[in-house]
């Protein structure tokens, strides 16, 4: 017998992991499990390289120092005081007491302050080039006014010419960059100079043979130039998020041999790192990862990217006041803990609230998903919805909160103007893959997405004083308001459900 409230998200879970990512995509070719593996065998054996590629010199290697000893560290946008400490291999106390200034309440440090940080030697450092800032990684206030049609029909290369099916319509090749880097947040710029380092998309008139794997992912479930887009953006995501969380300190190279990130080293490298480390041999990904790979690619199509960089996340960032995102006096469930916004893996941004319903399911409910703040609708489409809440309207800049699985009747437009606890939209299935009709919200700020569980508990959701603990998976974990605890549960039992008791 089904409850009220009741709500299925660990089924659910599973289908929405994979259809942000495809749910708007064609589907792949449907291959028996025997010939997929045969046909998988075969292009990865065929991604061996054809000839060795001439490999820069190397950085020089850091050099061993003494345990504990002081080192220079200049603050880059987004660093955290937990996750400094997990890349020098130290502890917050120790960097705070060679750091007295720094306030006990800092979130995020300031870009540009000096450090001194105690290190303790790790071997294994790999190279310490720095090769894109944090704020050209995502799609943020650098990308702003940005034309990816234009530039890509200034250019002489096959994407320009290039058309495929995707999300509901035929789409150029500068669309599906638009749309892959809309969805994912992630530059694109640096989708553009991925796609000409790897398949000389923007420069060269001819396909490559291969256009079927353009990023090098060759794997018949993301086969086609959308599918890969979107490979690569969840990639680069898993990466930089996992480093600007502390989850990733090393990269695994395809020879087998482990290469520990250069402490110095900020996010959006090294998930360039773990990226190249993926699908290149080590030689190839020595050469990507150099002044003269992806870095020079890069300078060549938009310039150098450290000139005049302008950090995007600035000093002891909070995140404004909300509510909880339903109407007062409501009791819903809270059936997803800290999970992905969009994609697989990382970042784990969102959480996951139903509505009360009669039965289980994806079923229509009179029910209001609601504004947690003040702020503008900048997008409005199929089972999505994101308010601005600096209020001009691009999601690009500032605080941006992401509504997913929102119905289509009902819907907030495009350019509303929303206060705190207005509706947004009724909660349903649609944008998306889910067994039970529920809400997913996510924060980005200044186009980077904000973990829910924060960066080791720093910028944590909070939502009326309830602030979001992770589990130990995905869409597991906890809100905690003081001795106050509510538990995500795909179940909807009592113990997940929490009421709005803003006055």
């Amino acid at each position: 017998m089904r409850r009220v409230l009741r709500y299925q998200p660990h089924t659910a879970a599973l289908l929405v992991i994979v259809l942000l990512t495809s749910a708007c995509l064609p589907e792949p070719a449907q291959i028996p499990a025997g010939e997929l593996e045969a046909i998988e065998e075969t292009l990865a054996a065929e991604t061996e390289p054809t000839e060795t590629p001439v490999i820069p010199p190397p950085f020089p290697t850091r050099p061993l120092y003494a345990p504990g000893e002081l080192v220079d560290y200049t603050a880059q946008a987004g660093d955290t005081l937990p996750v400094l400490a997990v890349r020098f291999n130290t502890t917050v106390e120790e960097i705070r007491e060679a750091n007295p200034h720094i306030p006990i309440t800092a979130t995020t440090m300031p870009p540009g302050m000096p450090m001194k940080i105690p290190i303790y030697y790790q071997p294994l450092w790999g190279s310490s080039y720095q090769i894109l800032p944090d704020s050209l990684f995502v799609n943020g206030p650098a990308q702003v006014g940005f034309d990816i049609q234009a530039y890509v029909d200034a250019q002489p290369g096959w994407l320009k010419n290039f058309y495929s099916f995707a999300s509901g319509k035929n789409r150029s090749g500068a669309e599906l960059v638009q749309l892959i880097a809309t969805n994912y947040s992630v530059s694109p710029r640096l989708l553009l100079a991925l796609l000409e380092y790897q398949s000389k998309a923007l420069s060269d008139p001819t396909p490559p043979e291969e256009l079927d794997f353009p990023l090098g992912y060759r794997s018949w479930q993301y086969k086609g130039l959308y599918m890969q887009l979107g490979w690569a953006s969840n990639t680069l995501n898993n990466g930089y998020y996992q480093a600007r969380t502390g989850k990733l300190t090393a990269v695994t190279l395809r020879d087998g041999r482990m290469e520990r990130l250069d402490p110095w080293l900020n996010a959006a490298t090294s998930s360039l790192h773990y990226y190249f480390s993926q699908i290149l041999s080590p030689d190839e990904y020595a050469l990507a990862i150099s002044p003269k790979g992806l870095a020079q690619t890069y300078a060549e199509l938009f310039g150098d990217p450290w000139e005049n960089e302008q950090p995007h996340i600035p000093g002891s960032l909070l995140q404004p006041e909300f509510i909880l995102p339903f109407e007062t006096g409501s009791v819903w469930a809270f059936t997803g803990g800290p999970h992905t916004a969009w994609g697989r893996g990382d970042p784990r941004a969102a959480l996951d609230f139903a509505p009360p319903l009669i039965a289980s399911g994806c079923q229509e409910t009179s029910q209001w998903a609601t504004a947690v703040a003040d702020g503008v609708v900048a997008r409005s489409e199929e089972g999505t919805v994101v308010l601005d809440l600096d209020g001009d309207g691009d999601e690009r800049t500032g605080w941006n909160v992401f509504y997913l699985h929102v119905a289509t009747e009902g819907r907030a437009r495009l350019g509303t103007s929303l206060k705190q606890g207005d509706p947004v939209g009724h909660p349903s299935c649609e944008g998306g893959s889910s067994t039970g009709t529920h809400v997913h919200i996510a924060r980005k700020y200044n186009g980077e997405w904000i973990p829910a569980e924060g960066i080791q508990g720093i910028l944590a959701f909070n939502l009326e004083g309830w602030i979001a603990y992770a589990g130990q998976s995905e869409y597991v974990g906890t809100l905690q308001r003081f001795s106050q605890v509510v538990t995500a549960c795909e179940c909807s039992n009592q113990a997940s459900f929490i009421k709005s008791d803003r006055q």
